[in-house]
């Protein structure tokens, strides 16, 4: 129902308890009236709009006036157009691409609710992916962010992202996943109702925000730029420009976004002169003088601004049309673009003149600029198993770092080469050659003289890698260049992928297909993995096939490899990710020595059209424990530099003579086989490793582990059950104790780094492979003073019956149970009292006993069935009776008072 809108609102019962209500309205009776005869109602929305192809007057809207700039729509309908070359994005791609959505925030420190406190500035882009929402957020005159906050309206926090130093390819930038958004937060940002803020620790509150944005400019984006104030006393004010090269001509077309830069009271004139330059070492290149209009909006959005260069200098930001601002760039001014030595200044007129700039670079981001390059793929399409891998870096100087590696090709290689689109068929156009580059399957380098035009063509998806071969002069394989969005694996920024290829398949398959794999395990042993193939299932007509496109599974070299593999996922398109948090020992192994492959098997092909070979060192089964190689490490003894980090850290921990991060775990030196400690927050918590059952009939004790291991031999049958069971509905994965179980199962859980929690009880549904707990319910106790046999158990038991001793005396010298000792007295076997505790005295609402020689206290509880008498109601130890007469805001209190005693 796309005309309600419904808010779920915190009230109170007549107890005072709060509860939920839920409010819906009609948003229908104020949607606006539309200002053109024929209007539409698209599909997802409640009002009805005017058509944008309609000429008609002019009419506010909420969407930003770039959004029906004709420029971006013409460059966004080309991507439609059929190419000739077969190696162009396919529709499936487009099909792809067509489910996200481009963000852009401008964030200053401002304006209200926050005074401004700061001079820094920062620009983020989002890609809206299905469900997830990526982010790269770049910035200028701000400390490292601890991490990136999402709100609503309201100000009530959505998501916060924390940001680790090492999720970034270059400094200045962090990035981050915002997963699994729900449907009501992804309302609120295509309406843009979300805003980001960046946390420091000196601003704890959020240093700069800023409200997120559709906007259309982000599509053809392939350079931009930072603007703060030259100012640093002008606080709050920056701003950021979009810029993009024209497809055919030098001509380079800008949007400009800012917030502070006009003078206070200046809205009362309609026209603000502005002057917009192009600056090289100092030196004014180009310069635009306009006069803006400012509409008063109700959010505290940025302000745009279109600058055009009119022939009476005006401007409108109402126009839809887009004048180019600099035409006819000089080969001189193309390579200062290309390698950043460019700077953009926007200045007002008056009494308090404003000026902004910053430094024009590359578009940054957190994606991963990569290619596939494959047969099927090439201009000539060849089969032959061989695949290239290539992994590709812009820098803000403007050259370009590339590694491309190649594999299994039929003959030797004799080209590498970056390319453009064939301007005529079988008419290759390069741009520049690596082959002098190319040594034992690997080309490794950097350009050092990009054009800014080919700086574009990168970013726009536009330019191919191409290897040529003896056999295949025009080509063996071919990719294009893609960017790939950014996922959250760090192995992309400082790991080459791995190359997939028919040829590495046993026995080799000469296909046409390739692909390429980066994986990684973490701190907790879990393998992350991404999967990046090309020429798999691409029909011949060019539409978009709905099969199964390929499985992809990882395994392990040897006599009988089926016996240990372990299927990673079935996937559609061209890419496939995931994360496996539950590998066995023998894979884990055999990616420590290099002997495990990753394949991708399809329909033609059941038993692998490729596959390459995994190598990961690890140290994942140390102790019996799944530790990490830094953690084993950091065990064996810190290094000398991040002793003094560890100190000075207040969340680190202090145990058997050595510093300890916050989080990590390590196998103790009292105990390195069969005990596992953490460090949380200045604590350390050592708990005993549980040895779980096994699926297998023969197990061995190993003496360097704490717990028996199945035998080296499996029966198959064993191993092909507990398969069915990872990769169906059979069984159920806990990720506390990492461990599967079968269907119908009930288990105490293993909660790290709390050990064995006995008062839950753990139940596998097989059905839906969920994993339910639930508390487990205590017995009810006849006797009036249950006991706690061991420190361990979840319930309290009745204590066994014992004989009194009739003296204290002999009580104590007996074998029979031993008396109590409490302050400077000695009590009895089964002996109650109740106890004196300075300066208070007597306690007479606790009561104590001895029970063999240990003393239990606890405070007198009255039952519900008890306050009807007159007597127990007056009793000062019976706050559930009194609570009965009172308020009920004064019964909650009690209530509160009653449970925290």
């Amino acid at each position: 129902m796309r005309c309600v809108i419904c808010h779920c609102e915190t009230q109170r019962n007549r107890r005072g308890k709060p509860v939920g209500k839920v409010n819906c309205k009609n948003m229908k009776q104020d949607c606006p009236v539309p200002t053109c005869p024929r209007a539409t109602l698209l599909p997802g929305h409640c009002c009805h709009t005017c058509p944008k192809a309609l000429p008609g007057p002019l009419e506010k809207s909420s969407e930003p006036p770039f959004d029906t700039f004709e420029y971006f729509q013409d460059k966004e309908d080309e991507l439609d157009k059929p190419y000739n070359d077969r190696s162009y994005l396919s529709s499936e791609g487009l099909a792809r691409d067509d489910a996200r959505t481009e963000f852009v925030a401008l964030l200053t420190s401002g304006p209200e609710p926050w005074h401004p406190t700061s001079s820094a500035v920062a620009k983020a882009r989002f890609t809206l992916l299905r469900s997830y929402l990526l982010f790269s957020i770049s910035y200028e005159r701000l400390g490292r962010p601890s991490r990136v906050r999402f709100s609503d309206p309201e100000g009530t926090v959505l998501f916060e992202h924390p940001v680790q130093k090492s999720a970034a390819p270059e400094d200045g930038m962090l990035c981050g996943m915002w997963r699994t958004v729900s449907k009501a937060n992804i309302q609120l940002l295509r309406a843009e109702q979300l805003r980001v803020s960046l946390i420091t620790r000196a601003q704890p509150s959020g240093e700069v925000h800023g409200h997120i944005l559709k906007h259309r400019a982000l599509f053809a984006e392939t350079f931009g730029a930072i603007l703060t104030s030259s100012d640093p006393a002008h606080l709050g004010a920056g701003g950021m420009a979009m810029l993009t090269l024209s497809d055919t001509e030098n001509n380079l077309h800008f949007i400009l976004m800012a917030r502070g830069l006009l003078e206070p009271g200046a809205g009362e004139s309609p026209w603000v002169p502005l002057r917009v330059r192009i600056l090289h070492q100092g030196q004014t290149l180009r310069e635009v003088h306009a006069n803006i209009t400012i509409e008063v909006q109700p959010s505290p959005s940025p302000l745009p601004w279109l600058f055009q260069h009119l022939p009476h200098q005006c401007l409108y930001p109402q126009d839809p049309d887009f004048a180019e601002v600099l035409s006819d760039l000089s080969t001189h001014e193309l390579q200062w673009l290309a390698q950043g030595q460019l700077r953009i200044v926007a200045d007002t007129e008056g009494q308090h003149p404003r000026q902004l700039e910053g430094t024009i670079t590359a578009r940054r981001s957190c994606d991963t600029i990569q290619s596939v390059l494959c047969g099927a793929d090439a201009l000539q399409p060849t089969k032959t198993g061989a695949v290239g891998s290539a992994k590709l870096a812009l820098h803000e100087n403007g050259t370009l770092e590339y590694q491309v590696r190649v594999v299994g090709t039929a003959s030797e290689v004799v080209g590498v080469t970056l390319e453009t689109k064939p301007r005529r068929k079988n008419k290759r156009n390069v741009l520049f050659d690596m082959t002098p580059s190319y040594r034992d399957g690997l080309a490794q380098g950097v350009w050092h003289s990009p054009s800014a035009r080919d700086a574009h063509m990168l970013l726009q998806n536009e330019l191919f890698l191409n290897v040529a071969t003896k056999d295949w002069v025009e080509g063996e394989l071919r990719g294009q260049v893609i960017s790939l969005p950014y996922s959250g694996l760090l192995a992309r920024y400082t790991e080459m992928p791995v190359p997939l290829a028919g040829q590495l398949v046993s026995p080799s398959v000469s296909s046409g297909a390739g692909g390429h794999a980066w994986l990684s395990l973490d701190e907790h042993c879990h393998l992350h993995y991404e999967i990046v193939v090309a020429g798999l299932g691409r029909p011949a007509d060019g539409t978009v096939s709905a099969q199964l496109h390929g499985v992809a599974e990882l395994g392990e070299m040897g006599s009988r490899p089926h016996l240990h593999k372990r299927m990673l996922k079935g996937f559609y398109g061209t890419e496939a990710q995931g994360v496996v948090k539950d590998l066995d020992a023998e894979l884990l192994q055999h990616l420590t020595q290099g002997t495990a492959f990753l394949q991708v098997s399809t329909k033609a092909h059941p038993r692998g059209e490729m596959r390459g070979w995994v190598h990961i060192p690890n140290r994942c089964q140390a102790g019996g424990a799944r530790l990490s190689t830094g953690e084993a490490e950091l065990s064996e003894g810190p290094k000398s530099r991040d002793v003094e980090q560890l100190k000075k850290d207040p969340n680190s921990c202090f145990f058997e003579g050595q510093h300890r991060a916050h989080g990590t775990r390590w196998a103790p030196d009292y105990d390195k086989k069969c005990s596992i400690c953490s460090c949380q927050k200045r604590t350390v918590i050592c708990d005993p490793i549980l040895c779980q059952p096994l699926n297998c009939t023969r197990q061995v004790h190993p003496e360097e582990l704490c717990c028996p291991v199945c035998e080296e031999k499996k029966m198959e049958q064993e191993e092909l059950k507990l398969e069915r069971a990872r990769d169906s509905s059979e069984g159920c994965y806990f990720d506390g104790d990492k461990t599967w179980r079968g269907s119908g199962t009930r288990w105490h859980p293993v909660v790290p780094p709390f050990g064995l929690i006995k008062c839950a009880i753990c139940t596998c549904k097989g059905t839906t492979g969920e994993v339910h707990c639930e508390k487990v319910q205590c017995p009810r106790l006849t006797c009036a003073n249950p006991v706690r046999v061991s420190p361990s158990d979840c319930c309290k038991q009745c204590p066994a019956p014992e004989k009194s001793v009739p003296e204290l005396t002999d009580g104590m010298q007996a074998d029979g149970p031993r008396a109590c000792r409490f302050g400077r007295r000695w009590y009895l076997n089964n002996e109650s009292w109740h106890p004196s505790v300075p300066p208070f005295g007597e306690m007479k609402c606790i009561l104590c006993w001895c029970v063999s020689g240990e003393t239990h206290c606890q405070r007198q509880e009255c039952p519900p069935g008890a306050c009807a008498s007159p007597s127990r109601r007056d009793n000062p130890c019976c706050a559930k009776c009194r609570s009965l007469d009172a308020p009920p805001e004064k019964m909650h209190e009690a209530t509160a008072e009653s449970w925290s005693h």
